[in-house]
């Protein structure tokens, strides 16, 4: 059972194909943690180049994709009528500790754990895990802020 399936969290994230990397939210506990998915496909355009004859999920697109849990993380609760994620704009502003241990390959389903370490105005900062099959693949510390245009 989700919390939010991919229409739902297109309510709360502007990004759209190809760069949307979060596919459901499992669980989340609001302002604190988030447990996210995204099942890994060949037919995803990064494959075609990298690397063709073993296909890797590049490891600034995990990272990508674990702040974009970490800003459904902070947004959710806030998509409601007056809420248009088309209008919010996230921009990173810092990535800490980000290691890699382990490659993702198509048909591996990335589970992404997202928790709040610090939050300072609109400024916030969430450490995240990327896991594939109960293995840690990648981790990193995510800084973002967004605006409302």
């Amino acid at each position: 059972m989700s919390v939010l399936d991919i229409h739902q969290i297109k309510n709360y994230l502007p990004h759209r194909y190809p760069f949307l990397l979060i596919d459901k939210v499992i669980s989340v506990e609001e302002g604190k943690s988030l447990v996210a998915l995204k099942n890994v496909t060949y037919n995803e355009p990064f494959f075609e180049g990298h690397f063709p004859s073993r296909p890797v999920m590049p490891g600034v697109l995990i990272v990508e994709a674990i702040a974009q849990a970490s800003a459904l993380m902070a947004s959710y609760g806030n998509a409601d009528t007056d809420f248009d994620a088309s209008n919010r704009v996230y921009y990173f502003t810092g990535i800490d500790k980000a290691r890699f241990k382990r490659p993702v390959e198509p048909g591996d389903q990335l589970i992404f754990e997202v928790e709040l370490l610090r939050k300072i105005r609109n400024m916030w900062k969430c450490q995240g895990v990327a896991k594939v099959d109960g293995k840690v693949a990648a981790t990193a510390q995510t800084m973002f802020t967004f605006i409302d245009l």
